[in-house]
């Protein structure tokens, strides 16, 4: 199986960086022809860039939505590509929001970032609508904004292919990955009236050192960390790669945490979301959505940068013209 960083394009296993735009457009129905030319022609504009800013680690990774695949890409969807599915629980909820592509942007310099993005827009001019742009940033080591180190469940080394990469089960998208997004805003004055020991035990990590906490009992309240680790009917655990940043607005009040997750069966973070939001058991949901709020939700596939490149017209398309 191939690496997943292969160069500045379609790098879901890069570094965490110090700064990320998560931008998400909606394809015209005119556009169709634009976006998929800019889209092949991404990889060598990335390196022209990159030898601009050697030590930037600009790479952008590019997610296509079920809506949008089959006519920018040419060939049938990944197995598991669908919109993203809406969960509603007792107390809160998950919403399903719009989006044709993502592009994770990701950097060391936000002016590389920056500068990335506007030539982006610019090549896409009208055959695109933003849906959403949010810009993210490190915060102190890599912690969120309910100051807990954020990512720290991240598979390593050669564990990441295993973890992110589509292999023989969808040959014809081997390589590739699903990225899952949500955007989350914070009820900061509510956290930080809690005890930390509350924190903790509602996070499942130790607030300083970000050592695991012991499980609860099974039947009992669990904590985030517990519902987010996944395991398979023969017990075997799934790891994703969660890319989240804090971003925000101090004036306007505004405290979030960007959620990026990417996993080579997108059922994995649909099991996670559901216990989230569900409970485990049913009725248990986690206790950190009593004080994050998700605005957003979306799905997209990031092919591998090969299949990105070779991106075509649908066949009917390419013979009727």
């Amino acid at each position: 199986m191939s690496t997943v960083i292969s160069g500045p394009t379609q790098a879901a296993g890069a570094p965490l960086t110090s700064n990320a735009v998560f931008l998400i457009v909606n394809v015209t129905p005119s556009g169709v022809d634009t976006v998929r030319e800019t889209l092949t022609g991404l990889a060598d504009t990335m390196k022209a860039i990159t030898f601009r800013f050697p030590d930037a680690g600009l790479t952008c990774t590019v997610g296509i939505g079920t809506r949008v695949w089959t006519s920018l890409v040419g060939t049938a969807r990944p197995k598991e590509l669908r919109e993203f599915t809406p969960l509603a629980g007792a107390t809160h909820s998950a919403p399903a929001t719009d989006g044709d592509l993502l592009f994770h942007i990701r950097a060391e310099r936000a002016d590389v970032c920056f500068f990335f993005e506007t030539w982006l827009l610019d090549a896409l001019g009208d055959a695109v609508t933003v849906v959403d742009e949010t810009v993210g940033f490190r915060s102190f080591d890599r912690r969120d904004l309910l100051g807990f180190v954020d990512g720290t469940a991240n598979p390593m080394g050669p564990e990441v292919d295993e973890a992110v990469l589509v292999g023989d089960e969808d040959p014809a998208h081997r390589g590739g990955t699903y990225v899952v997004t949500q955007k989350y805003v914070h009820a900061m004055s509510a956290w930080n009236a809690l005890p930390a020991d509350t924190q903790e035990m509602i996070l499942g990590r130790s607030k300083v050192d970000n050592i695991e906490l012991d499980d609860a009992a099974e039947g009992h309240q669990q904590s985030h960390k517990s519902l987010a680790t996944i395991e398979d009917d023969d017990g075997t655990e799934h790891d994703i790669i969660r890319d989240n940043m804090p971003f925000g607005s101090p004036g306007a009040g505004e405290f979030g945490t960007y959620f990026l997750g990417y996993s080579r069966h997108l059922w994995v973070i649909q099991r996670m979301l559901e216990r989230m939001f569900i409970g485990e058991p049913a009725g248990m949901h986690d206790r950190l959505l009593d004080f994050s709020t998700a605005l957003t939700g979306s799905v997209f596939f990031a092919p591998s940068a090969g299949e990105l490149a070779s991106a075509h017209a649908p066949e009917a398309s390419r013979t009727a013209s």
